[in-house]
This record gives C-alpha cells, structure tokens and sequence, in this order.
C-alpha cells in the first residue's frame, strides 16, 4: 500500500506542475460504486466552482469502468481495485495507455442486521461462510438461525479485492444472493435478520452492523497502517497522462480540499 500512496503522493505532485487554468468542456466519469460517492461529490463541488465544465457520473462496477476505458467512453474509470494485466493489454492493442492515480483508501467491512449479536469474524469464519461450510449463525457464537449470504457481481472491484483476501479465490457458494451495488448490499442486509455481506467504509451507516475482522475494527487508522486483514487503495484511471479538464479535476480531487470530500464521504484520504 506505501508503493500506490507514494504514487498517488508522486501524482499529485507532477499534476499540480502542470496545471493550469481549467478547460470548459465535458468531462465523463465512469465505473466503481465504492468509489462513486467520492467521484459525485468532488464534481459538484467542482462544477460549482467551474459552472462551464459539465461533469458526468455513473456506476456499474470497477470491470464496466476499465471497459469503457479500454473502449474509449470514459476520460476516467473508478475502481476499488488495481487494474488487470488483461486489461491494460486490451487497452494498449486499442490505442489507449491506463493511467492510476490512487484517490482514497478504503476497508471493506463484512456488515449483518443490527440485531445480529455476532461483533467479530475471522478471516477463516468468513471463507468458510461464503463457502457455504458454515450455514447457521449459532457455529459462530450467533443465534440458531441460516446464514444468508450475500455477495457482488464479478464485475466489482469490491467483490474481487473480498475473493483475494477473504476467499483466497475459492469459489462463492451458489447460494449466495449477489447484488449489483454497495447501496443494494445495504439494502439487502438492512432487510433481513439472517443475512452477512461487504461494504465499503463510506457506506457503513446506522441501518446495518460493521464486524470486527480477526479482532481488528475497520477504521480510517487500520486501514491506512494495513492491519486491518481488508483494506485497499480506490483509483481513478485515465487514458494517458491526463490533459486539461481531466487533469485540472484530478488535481483538484488530490489537492486539500478533494481530499476533504474524500474524507466527508467516509472514506480515508491518501493525504
């Protein structure tokens, strides 16, 4: 994690040597919803500050964002996850060069209904939850009740990042419900006494219960020192080094005040 944090450090550095005024245009923003609250409150704030610049910004997962970069129809990807050395070849054989630049960091928290009296998994309960070797809550000090097990689609980032670290890339168990978003996670989880899923930092709220992972809480500190077992860098890629608006909106989401919003959206900033 020192390595990305001092490029992003690097980044930003050599971004701010070559800013200048901004450029009124368009800007178009794709990819992780993990990252999608950080990417929509940095372009309101500065399309305030810029009213002829119009900035656009959807989800549909970290895969769908490097695609679209990999395709030409975004000037920048989110994504929740370092890009694939797949990836970055079908992005060289169609004319374009990746670009990271690490915006955030973030723990993904396994979350459970409020009223779950579980507090705290290990790495090993966990891979043995999603594997479906564990089925009721009572095998891990929880009530007698089925574990329902929730996951994301294979084009996130976040589920990724959970089958590297958590799954070790052993197979989700079939039974598991997938959902397509961080806010649907929520949603899903909120819903139903039985259920366990993953998260983002900045979308942990009241609705559902964060869990402590192998005794350590995911907090801003754990994640950034790397003792919490799921922690992570958040990206922003572009196609090139980046240029005009692109350039001026990533110095602005590296600069005091982007990094600011990073932090109000509950995330951690790398600066």
């Amino acid at each position: 994690m020192k390595r990305f944090g001092l490029f992003a450090a690097v980044s930003f550095v050599a971004l701010s040597l070559f800013a200048g005024a901004a450029f009124a245009g368009e800007l178009v923003i794709k990819g992780s919803t993990t990252v999608l609250p950080i990417a929509q409150a940095a372009a309101e704030s500065y399309m305030e500050a810029n009213d002829d610049v119009t900035i656009s910004v959807s989800g549909g997962g970290s895969g769908n964002g490097i695609k679209a970069l990999v395709d030409g129809t975004t000037d920048i990807a989110n994504a929740s996850r370092f890009i694939k050395d797949k990836e970055v070849k079908a992005a060289v054989e169609n004319g374009h060069y990746p670009v990271p630049f690490a915006v955030a960091v973030d723990a993904i928290l396994p979350v459970v209904h409020p009223s779950n009296t579980v507090k705290d998994l290990s790495t090993q309960q966990l891979h043995d939850i999603y594997s479906g070797k564990i089925t009721n809550w009572n095998e891990v000090g929880g009530p007698d009740m089925k574990i329902a097990a929730v996951t994301r689609d294979t084009s996130s980032g976040t589920f990724e990042v959970w089958e590297e670290k958590i799954m070790s890339k052993d197979k989700i168990t079939p039974r598991a419900l997938v959902v397509a978003s961080n806010g649907a996670m929520v949603q899903t989880v909120a819903g139903n006494k039985a259920a366990v899923g993953y998260i983002g930092i900045g979308y942990a709220d009241e609705s559902t219960k964060s869990l402590s992972v192998d005794g350590i809480e995911g907090t801003p500190k754990s994640a950034v020192n790397g003792t919490y077992p799921v922690s992570r860098y958040l990206y922003m890629f572009t196609d090139g080094w980046p240029t005009g608006e692109t350039m001026d909106f990533l110095n602005f989401v590296l600069s005091d005040a982007g990094q600011k919003i990073v932090a109000g959206t509950g995330y951690v900033p790398v600066r």
